[in-house]
């Protein structure tokens, strides 16, 4: 197996186990990728929230009706401007689906030495700065070019 399958047979599994997260949930994985976003760098508007994960405002009203009722985000006044909602995290509420994994992963963890984790670590860092690089040419793609329909 080679470098290309690896990826493939990682890409494969991630997507699968997302699936199986949104299926118990009742989410997508558009849904799940912007609770990952409002849980790493905190309270979002709609606004913000939709440039982030480059969606109109109306696909994140959406977007924030499916998480908040599967009791993962909730709306509250911006404290900043009263006419906005923020929509934040709810703590601990995406981790308990999370749970089996992250002790799976750790036990993974366990089995290699440090310096085989550092560079495990830097394998994850890089890839994930792959896909994003090829996630953002691929969007960009599809994109007409100025003068172009």
């Amino acid at each position: 197996m080679d470098g290309r399958d690896f990826g493939r047979e990682l890409s494969t599994a991630v997507v699968a186990f997302h699936e199986a997260v949104g299926a118990r949930l009742g989410v997508t994985a558009v849904d799940q990728r912007a609770l990952a976003l409002i849980a790493g760098k905190g309270p979002l508007t709609a606004g913000e929230l939709a440039k982030e994960i480059n969606l109109t405002p109306g696909a994140v009203t959406g977007v924030a009706d499916r998480l908040e009722r599967a009791g993962l985000v909730r709306r509250e006044p911006d404290p900043g401007d009263r006419r906005r909602v923020v929509i934040s995290a709810v703590p601990g509420a995406f981790g308990q689906v999370f749970a089996g994994l992250s002790a799976a992963m750790d036990e993974l963890s366990a089995r290699y030495a440090p310096e085989e984790q550092k560079v495990i670590a830097d394998w994850v860092v890089r890839a994930v700065a792959v896909l994003k690089e090829q996630t953002r040419l691929l969007g960009e793609a599809g994109k007409p070019s100025p003068g172009r329909p």
